[in-house]
């Protein structure tokens, strides 16, 4: 019943291990680095995490509620909006989000103006919706640990972009990390 677990969290453990391209590069050399963050991220990782997803909203289960047109509409449209973050921040990013190198700039402009993870942002909002359109007891389990996986993702990848990218500590401290502040400090 819960066999979906399996692929969720390997593909999670696999993004994880994605986010130390300075200490791969240090390792392994710079080419060797960026490919085993490739290989990590975007072969082994999300992969093998969405297809976990996928089977979570395929499993059966009963519902946490009986989800009604409301709920629906506000899901897909939670999803929707999470999409818009999600591709724009990857087409500002451009490369550097599939295979990031030691000699990457920061990108602090756009949706980077206002948010350190602009993509991850967009994930979080896709899982919200989620639950909202196939509450079951294996979709909302597998959204609530993609929940913890994002916030996990970004610390990780926020230490090694610290190493990578000097700027970025300074970045840090000036932009939230997922959503945008309403008031100026």
């Amino acid at each position: 019943m819960y066999f979906f677990l399996i692929p969720l969290l390997a593909g999670f453990a696999f993004n994880w291990a994605s986010a130390f391209t300075d200490f791969y590069s240090r390792r392994f050399g710079e080419r060797s680095g960026r490919l085993a963050s490739f290989i990590l991220r975007n072969i082994l990782g999300i992969p093998v995490w969405v297809y976990g997803l996928v089977l979570a909203f395929r499993e059966s289960g009963s519902p946490l509620f009986i989800p009604n047109l409301a709920t629906e509409v506000l899901g897909w449209l939670l999803m929707a909006i999470g999409t818009i973050p999600i591709v724009w921040g990857l087409l500002m990013l451009g490369w550097r989000s599939f295979r990031p190198t030691k000699q990457d700039t920061l990108v602090s402009k756009g949706l980077y103006k206002y948010m350190r993870h602009p993509i991850y942002s967009g994930v979080l909002l896709d899982f919200i919706g989620g639950i909202l359109i196939r509450p079951t007891i294996p979709a909302v389990l597998a959204c609530a640990l993609g929940w913890g996986y994002v916030f996990i993702q970004a610390r990780l990848e926020e230490l090694d972009l610290v190493r990578r990218i000097p700027a970025y500590r300074q970045y840090m401290q000036q932009t939230p990390r997922f959503f945008p502040r309403l008031w100026k400090r």
